[in-house]
């Protein structure tokens, strides 16, 4: 386990408790904000990361990014096309986030309260815990994969609570509004799902969207030990310390959320070209029938560069929505508990 120093920031569980605010609804909250804001931010990037991730490199004339992005602006409606998709992308980043992040927090305060559990030799004479410094040893932090089980443990309630809305957003952002058979929105492609695939439909990619949430794991097993030890350097710095977290400052954020979403996104790509390919229109007739099935004729017609296309849009589009996303959470997060404290005065 890492053991943390006497700096405030790291030696405090997870979540502060606050006088009128749970920690739990700062999180939702900050998720809730950092996902809407993203989301806004680069739908159009989406849009053009799924299309080019379902088409197939069997054509002379192989689609590029600028291509699909000169085709949308060519459309009678630009802007629509370019957010096409948006609500259904909006609702899942903006739920997934918020419920994500609450999940988390729980999950690493439950395990922080596990590690600084008292034990046999930390009680008093009357059998009473003893608490603090009084236990004789440094309290335990979270380590690299303790964060990682608890993203992987929240992304696993969310993958299950929101693939319906990936399903949707995928087929959705895939085609063109006037395109035959597309989905003209939200209500019309539930019903047309339901009716043409079943219950069933919504579910399509379930399984690796479950492989998926190694990203987020990975993600955040990068990005908390970096930012505690970070938080811990600029402690070093300060005079009196206190019990004050420390801010992260912008530049630290934009730094640490970037190697951390850069990291993930190299090791789990692939997984989001056959979850998107298995989640669109007609996927057993077009890419094969599950992920072994997609993965074979991927690698068979496209090779290894198969798992990757899309990966410099991708770059382009995650790292603008992850420091978004991070710099909203962040501060949203600090600043909340501290706003609700302000109002009481």
């Amino acid at each position: 386990q890492l053991q943390h120093g006497k700096s405030p920031s790291t030696t405090q569980p997870p979540m502060q408790d606050h006088a009128r605010i749970s920690p739990a609804l700062v999180e939702t909250i900050a998720g809730l904000s950092a996902g809407t804001i993203s989301t806004l931010a680069v739908h159009p990037l989406d849009v053009i990361k799924t299309r080019l991730q379902i088409q197939r490199n069997t054509s002379s004339s192989p689609v590029s990014a600028y291509g699909i992005l000169k085709k949308l602006l060519q459309n009678e409606r630009p802007v629509q096309s370019l957010y096409r998709g948006l609500t259904p992308n909006l609702i899942g980043n903006a739920s997934s986030w918020a419920i994500f992040f609450y999940f988390k927090s729980v999950v690493e305060r439950k395990l922080w309260e596990f590690h600084n559990r008292p034990s046999s030799s930390s009680t008093s004479p009357g059998n009473t815990p003893l608490k603090g410094n009084q236990t004789g040893r440094e309290t335990v932090g979270l380590s690299p994969l303790d964060y990682f089980l608890a993203s992987g443990i929240s992304g696993t309630i969310i993958t299950l609570s929101t693939n319906p809305i990936w399903v949707l957003k995928t087929r959705m952002l895939s085609s063109d509004k006037g395109s035959e058979g597309a989905y003209q929105g939200v209500v019309h492609g539930t019903r047309h799902l339901y009716k043409s695939e079943g219950l069933r439909g919504f579910y399509r990619g379930i399984g690796i969207s479950m492989v998926g949430n190694v990203h987020g794991a990975v993600q955040f097993a990068v990005y908390e030990p970096l930012k505690n030890g970070w938080k811990k350097f600029i402690a070093k710095d300060k005079v009196g310390g206190g019990e004050e977290e420390e801010k992260l400052g912008t530049r630290a954020t934009l730094i640490i959320s970037g190697l951390a979403k850069i990291t993930a996104g190299t090791v789990t790509y692939p997984y989001q070209v056959i979850r998107s390919r298995i989640q669109t229109y007609h996927a057993d007739e077009k890419f094969g029938k599950g992920i072994r099935g997609v993965a074979t004729k991927v690698w068979q017609e496209e090779g290894w560069r198969g798992f990757y296309k899309g990966l410099g849009t991708n770059v382009l589009r995650v790292l603008p929505s992850t420091w978004v996303t991070f710099l909203v959470y962040e501060n949203v997060r600090y600043y909340l508990p501290r706003w609700d404290g302000y109002l009481d005065r």
